[in-house]
């Protein structure tokens, strides 16, 4: 996996909800999970229809993300499009709903 500077921004996060946040309120249904290590917002892949942590990393410019669903530990940095070691892993807050 490659390093880049924005790995330095990664904060431990404590996720926003359970599942994809758009997804929960719109009645969507989801691939995967992916949380951002910047402020904790939980959004779907881009193998789901909404694409909401992609959509989240272009409102608000927050680089990097974890694999959340099933938890696996890598992160995706948007800006270099790399694979990042993270310090950590985000223990998740509950069981997940699944949707595919």
């Amino acid at each position: 996996m490659a390093n880049c500077s924005h790995v330095r921004l990664v904060r431990r996060v404590r996720p926003k909800t359970i599942g994809c946040e758009e997804c929960l309120a719109e009645g969507l249904e989801w691939f995967h999970l992916r949380l951002c290590r910047i402020c904790g917002h939980v959004g779907c892949c881009d193998q789901s229809i909404g694409r909401h942590a992609t959509a989240h990393f272009h409102e608000t410019g927050h680089q990097i993300i974890e694999g959340y669903d099933p938890p696996e530990g890598w992160g995706w940095c948007y800006v270099d499009e790399a694979f990042v070691d993270l310090p950590d892993q985000t223990p998740q807050i509950g069981p997940i709903p699944r949707y595919y």
